[in-house]
């Protein structure tokens, strides 16, 4: 059968996606090996078993619709270089950063940032589907995008909590006291002040007062 050009289209963009999604394959493996916080941990492994579901889902929506021959070759190809290069990133990924939750940290903004490109990649494909009548891959494209943002979520959420413990962990207590000290004493001198001003209006008010009653009323006038 002649492949038409709306079908070479729709399995470039789906080859394209399936080559990330083994990549990522890689690179989760990695900082999976790295993370000693248990719910990043897990959830690190929930989305590794997501992203090779992702991967089986968009390799048999590709046969289905016939992306075999010259296609078929260049996702091999495709697939070989983006392992590679995976590969080539692990060894990297193991000294990132100083600490423990430094590396941790480093990975999960490198997780946050290809989660953004997931989504953009699956909003593209479901778009182009759509556009070309094929409702199957905008449905499978679009539950894949789902899973994508459920994870950019998650990661965007623990970004601050690893950043905490990078704190906790490289910063001396002490200094950290000192940081929050300097805050609480200015908080501290800013009411003192504000106490200061409102008890010498009520003294300024008491005075007024005082004052206007002690001054002798004038007599009325016949």
């Amino acid at each position: 059968m002649t492949e038409t050009k709306r079908d070479a289209k729709l399995v470039q963009y789906l080859s394209e996606a399936y080559g990330k999604e083994k990549e990522l394959e890689t690179a989760l493996e990695a900082h999976i090996g790295m993370t000693t916080r248990k719910p990043y941990k897990k959830r690190l492994q929930d989305h590794l078993k997501e992203t090779k579901s992702h991967a089986r889902s968009l390799e048999r929506r590709i046969k289905e619709i016939g992306g075999g021959g010259p296609q078929l070759i260049g996702r091999v190809a495709g697939q070989t270089a983006a392992k590679a290069k995976s590969l080539a990133k692990g060894p990297l990924h193991m000294v990132r950063g100083v600490g423990e939750a430094e590396k941790m940290l480093k990975n999960a903004k490198t997780e946050y940032f290809n989660e953004h490109e997931e989504i953009a990649t699956y909003t593209a494909i479901e778009t182009l589907a759509e556009s070309l009548g094929d409702t199957e891959t905008a449905k499978l494209a679009r539950a894949i995008r789902r899973d994508e943002e459920r994870m950019a979520k998650f990661l965007a959420g623990q970004i601050p909590v690893l950043t905490k413990a990078v704190v906790t962990e490289e910063v001396p207590a002490k200094e950290r006291s000192k940081a929050n000290g300097g805050r609480r004493r200015r908080r501290s001198s800013s009411s003192k002040t504000n106490r200061a001003r409102s008890a010498g209006s009520k003294r300024g008010r008491a005075t007024t007062a005082k004052a206007n009653r002690s001054r002798p009323r004038s007599s009325a006038r016949g």
